[in-house]
């Protein structure tokens, strides 16, 4: 399963949107529960499913020691950035306000599917920040290049 592209949604007075086609189609019957979180690198929300959240929560229980004050410190704030959401009968998501205003997202947000996650960006942020064709260029070179 990998995500892709990237769609213009519109949040409803509740805070809701209906997840694309493009990206329900990724997700099994059964995947009706997901986990959205603030991002630890940008100003967005990322939308997990609940097999990759468990997935993820595996890794970081791999690396973190509970008993180191530095750890438990990630930890509270990781977990307290996260809330469980569901999609509804119609495909609504109900994103929770306080994440909306952590990342300032009021009525247009774009969704950009990343591999195994979808981010929720507001539309003016992400059309502010994109990476512009030289520097995805500068980018994919100096990761993906080889030595010459």
């Amino acid at each position: 399963m990998s995500f892709i592209g990237d769609y213009i949604c519109k949040l409803d007075q509740k805070g809701r949107f209906i997840l694309p086609a493009g990206f329900r189609k990724h997700l099994s019957t059964e995947d009706t529960r997901l986990v959205v979180k603030r991002d630890i690198y940008e100003n967005c929300l990322v939308i997990y499913s609940e097999k990759e959240w468990n997935r993820q929560v595996e890794t970081i229980r791999e690396k973190i020691n509970p008993y180191n004050k530095d750890h438990a410190r990630f930890l509270r704030t990781f977990y307290r950035s996260a809330s469980e959401i569901t999609i509804d009968g119609n495909g609504r998501i109900l994103l929770p306000k306080r994440l909306l205003e952590q990342v300032g997202i009021e009525k247009s947000i774009v969704l950009i599917g990343v591999d195994d996650k979808i981010e929720v960006w507001s539309e003016d942020t992400y059309e502010n920040g994109s990476c512009g064709e030289q520097e995805f260029e500068d980018l994919a070179s100096s990761i993906l290049g080889g030595t010459e």
